[in-house]
């Protein structure tokens, strides 16, 4: 008999899910929830920095505080939502609930562009980082993107095969960057830290109207990690109080070493070496400015290993968010149940992985030869990440509005009363403000807005045709339209 395998706190997010049973067992607490968000916020930290500042300029202290309010106001709509529905799917989820499957599906879809395009751009900051070793990583496009293509090809094998890690691997790597990060800002403020020029800084190089919202759209990358604790859910001891814990921890750490950070780096550097010789690796040219020579040399070495590590365990964690995303969305028949097929052998789902991990690959493609490819990865992110916060505000209202007496363990505060439905402000501020963005991105973004609209149109072909095919209604929950089928065959006179 063969020894059952037992998973430590952690383990389900951090190794490739093996996907067995329809429902996960619960054993993750709230240190193994922020690890996880922090994962990707902490990793996010190496690059949306200088992605932000390729078009914010001197604004971008400012666009990554305005993206911050927009990021409590996201964080508290999911922690009322994953409290309320402890399963995994995120918004994909809550828009099930709050209105249909085809509006499940739309949140679901846009969802797998943002994980996609997570594990794109993870993989394209590595490289820079990786400069510090060896030159030719960060100055030549082509080596960088190719290693880049690399890093994902070898961890789509690792994710197929199903190689087991441990969370203890995943916390520690959290808790050490947090302890950089929090070490880097602190020595920043002592040296490098000066007002007037930060001022100056900010005030010469003040961006267009446009650029300025464009800037906050891209700053949104810099606050992932939400979705990730959401789908992470129905696997949580306790979710109606971890997750909400969590989140609201996540919150105050990252908006504090945001700050901190961003306003170190305009101390350090003027926003146009920023968004050129720093962009993919802004916390590197902090490190680089530092006036001592002996910290500077310490300290380089250090943020490339811990950089690379923690960029590495992001473009990983995005493909297992997608594996978890694909099988949600197929247990609830809301997509093709092939691309939640399982191997025989190795228990993964190996169809997701290969398909998703090669488009993946594609969106990594312009980095050989188009100088643009950084911010329009940005600004792809912003389109599919954008949506599915919009879809989570709107959930959350609709279900106060169509479903007031739901029990909800994590309330919203701040409520109006409209209709004698309580609705809560952050989350119509929440939704004005991501509707408003995506639209301007939708305008303004060429790139983004014709790879996001032919992404959105080929996945509602696919729903459709799957839907019709499976005899199932485009909007009707598919339990719901199965049951009144079996109602119809037994008695098929009643009307």
């Amino acid at each position: 008999m063969t020894e059952s395998y037992r998973p430590k706190p952690g383990d389900r997010f951090f190794r490739p899910l093996r996907i067995k049973r329809l429902r996960l067992r619960r054993v993750l607490g709230v240190a193994a929830l922020f690890s996880a968000g922090y994962g990707n916020v902490g990793s996010s930290i190496y690059y949306a920095l200088g992605i932000v500042a390729l078009v914010a300029l001197g604004a971008t202290p400012v666009v990554l505080g305005i993206a911050g309010i927009l990021f409590i106001f996201t964080a508290l709509t999911y922690a009322e939502g994953t409290a309320m529905l402890p399963e995994a799917g995120g918004s994909a989820s809550f828009a099930r609930h709050g209105f249909n499957d085809l509006a499940g599906f739309a949140a679901g879809w846009a969802l797998m562009l943002s994980y996609i395009v997570t594990i794109s751009i993870s993989a394209f900051t590595i490289p820079p980082y990786l400069g510090f070793f060896w030159e030719p990583f960060k100055l030549s496009p082509v080596l960088g993107t190719l290693t880049s293509m690399g890093i994902v090809g070898f961890l789509m094998v690792i994710n197929i095969v199903g190689i087991k890690e441990t969370s203890f691997l995943n916390i520690g790597a959290a808790v050490l960057d947090i302890t950089t990060q929090v070490t880097l800002v602190v020595i920043g403020f002592i040296l490098l830290f000066n007002p007037p020029v930060l001022f100056h800084r900010i005030i010469d190089n003040w961006p267009t109207t446009g650029n300025l919202v464009f800037g906050i759209a891209l700053a949104s990358i810099a606050y992932t990690g939400i979705e990730t604790m959401s789908q992470m859910a129905e696997e949580t001891k306790q979710p109606e109080k971890k997750v909400p814990r969590a989140l609201i921890m996540m919150i105050v750490a990252v908006l504090v070493i945001f700050a901190g950070i961003s306003l170190v780096s305009l101390s350090a550097m003027s926003p146009q070496e920023l968004a050129s010789d720093w962009a993919r690796d802004p916390v590197a040219g902090i490190a680089a400015k530092l006036p001592i020579a002996l910290l500077a040399d310490v300290l380089k070495p250090l943020i490339a290993l811990l950089a690379g590590t923690i960029l590495l365990i992001a473009t990983n964690a995005g493909l297992i968010g997608i594996s978890r995303l694909a099988f949600s969305l197929g247990s609830h028949k809301l997509q093709p149940a092939i691309l939640g097929r399982v191997h025989q052998r190795f228990k993964t789902p190996y169809i997701a992985i290969i398909i998703f991990g090669v488009i993946a690959l594609i969106v990594l493609t312009p980095g050989f030869f188009h100088a643009n490819a950084f911010a329009n990865m940005g600004a792809l992110y912003a389109f599919g990440s954008l949506l599915a916060f919009m879809f989570a505000h709107a959930s959350i209202l609709s279900m106060r509005v169509r479903q007031p007496k739901l029990e909800r363990p994590f309330k919203l505060g701040w409520n109006i009363l409209i209709g004698g439905r309580e609705l809560p402000v952050s989350a119509i501020i929440g939704l004005l403000a991501t509707t408003t963005i995506w639209i301007i991105i939708l305008i303004t973004q060429p790139y983004s807005r014709w790879v996001g609209l032919i992404w959105m149109v080929i996945g509602f072909i696919i729903y459709y045709f799957y839907r019709r095919k499976a005899n199932l209604g485009l909007t009707r929950p598919a339990k719901a339209w199965a049951t009144a089928e079996r109602g119809r065959a037994k008695f098929p006179n009643r009307e």
